[in-house]
């Protein structure tokens, strides 16, 4: 019983252990201690990396956020000043109906 196919049993299972390392290693599943921590920091530092930018794209999107939304405002209160300007200059050229410089409502002189 102490061999199986002419080969010793300890004798076997230490070669089969061997073996198993070996193809391990050639296929790529076992791997030094060494790659895998460069591995890792690779890793971490392309998450550190793509991190900082996506806090730069955060940071430009709300900056540009407030600007299109103080150039809203502006743009709101040019209209309305313009609404206003073009009410005066109708006003003073007698175009606005109802107004005091409109011929049809100002009491004719006497």
């Amino acid at each position: 019983m102490n061999e199986l196919l002419g080969v010793g049993v300890a004798q076997g299972g230490a070669a089969a252990i061997v073996t198993l390392v070996v193809l391990l290693i050639i296929v790529g599943r076992l791997v030094p201690r060494s790659v895998v921590e460069d591995v890792r920091k690779d890793r971490d530092d392309r998450l550190a990396a793509l991190i900082t930018e996506r806090d730069a794209w955060r940071e430009a999107y709300r900056v540009s956020e407030t600007a299109r939304m103080q150039s809203q405002a502006q743009v709101g209160e040019l209209l309305e000043l313009s609404r206003t300007a073009e009410h005066v200059l109708r006003a003073i050229r007698g175009e606005v109906p109802g107004d005091a410089m409109d011929h049809s409502v100002a009491a004719p002189p006497s």
